[in-house]
């Protein structure tokens, strides 16, 4: 993992080793002498611990009555070897004649999970997106490391989360654009129309895109949520544009088709570039507090909305009337219905 570029404060959890000393029960010694292996447990429990073998009640207080064939702390580990075990016909027989004992070193603490030991190495990220640099770290371990049999790495924290989240809002993304396009057809009846409004989305993306690009290329759930939410706060400036070009034909009786698209970007203008400085000076502070504590989730969605802002700002008043001269249709004489009453008198 230390050779994995992106990969910092590499540790592995800490393990103090503490002298023990270790039994290993001879079983064919234990059964010759007609004994279990509980019994031979039992009587180093009674020699080092003690045993449970009632309480006493002192007023109100309830205190354990526990048997020792020591005192408590006088053991030396080195005696453990001459601990005496009772076997049958009251016989003694000594713990080293029925089991191996030796001193040994032992971590201080083993931590579980699922009835499982495990270990913890653990590393931050820096410089590089979070699912790279696990990848290569999967990958290495796969050709380099030999595990002994029963052991398995498995991969978790931040990534777990992330690769947990990832998917569930990219079929969310996909879901909140296919719900703009319906509800922009029916708002509009029209498909070109509504294609037209949804040519903001990547045009927002362009300005998010290289907001991620300049902060440090990397693309996080935040990140991810900034591109949704400056998907809709586009999709909302396009409706304001094509609607007020809609409204110049049919309320407001411009016959001229390129007359109407000009009229409706200059008179949009004004809007546009204040809904989108309202939401973008709001936003400047969070981008540029990214190395505030607690600012981990809020700078990277403030920095995509902010850029996609931008792009999409500078370039609807641009492109989109432009492509909307070419490809939209202008609106039909039957429309023209909707036109207040003295605007028609007057034209007949």
């Amino acid at each position: 993992m230390r050779e994995v570029s992106g990969v910092v404060d590499l540790a592995v959890e800490h393990q103090a080793m503490v002298p023990t000393m270790r039994i290993e029960f001879d079983r064919a010694a234990i059964a010759r002498h007609g004994l279990r292996i509980e019994d031979i447990a039992h009587a180093v429990e009674l020699a080092t611990q003690g045993s449970v073998a009632g309480q006493v009640l002192e007023g109100t207080n309830r205190v354990d009555l526990v048997v020792r064939t020591s005192v408590a702390g006088a053991l030396d580990p080195l005696e453990l070897p001459d601990v005496l075990v009772e076997g049958h016909g009251g016989v003694r027989i000594p713990l080293r004649a029925l089991a191996s004992v030796r001193e040994d070193r032992t971590p201080n603490f083993i931590s579980r999970e699922n009835a499982q030991r495990k270990i913890v190495v653990m590393c931050n990220v820096a410089g590089r997106d979070l699912r790279g640099v696990v990848e290569d770290i999967r990958a290495r371990v796969e050709r380099d490391v030999a595990l002994p049999p029963g052991s398995w790495v498995e991969y978790g924290g931040q990534f777990e989360s992330a690769q947990a989240t990832g998917e569930p809002l990219g079929w969310l993304g996909g879901l909140i654009v296919a719900s703009i396009a319906c509800l922009l057809y029916f708002a509009f009846n029209s498909v070109r129309d509504a294609a037209l409004i949804l040519l903001k989305l990547p045009l927002a993306l362009i300005g998010g895109v290289v907001g991620v690009e300049l902060t440090g290329r990397i693309l996080s759930v935040a990140s991810i949520i900034g591109f949704i939410t400056l998907f809709g706060v586009a999709a909302r400036n396009g409706i304001m544009l094509v609607s007020h070009i809609r409204h110049l034909q049919r309320r407001e009786g411009v016959r001229d088709f390129r007359e109407a698209v000009r009229r409706g970007a200059l008179e949009r203008l004004a809007p546009i570039l204040m809904t989108a400085l309202a939401a973008g000076l709001a936003l400047i502070p969070l981008a540029l507090r990214g190395d505030a504590p607690g600012s981990e989730i809020l700078t990277p969605m403030a920095v995509v909305i902010l850029w996609g802002l931008l792009s999409s700002t500078l370039l609807n008043m641009l492109l989109v009337p432009a492509l909307f001269l070419r490809f939209a249709i202008p609106a039909e004489s039957g429309e023209e219905l909707d036109m207040p009453m003295e605007v028609t008198r007057a034209e007949a």
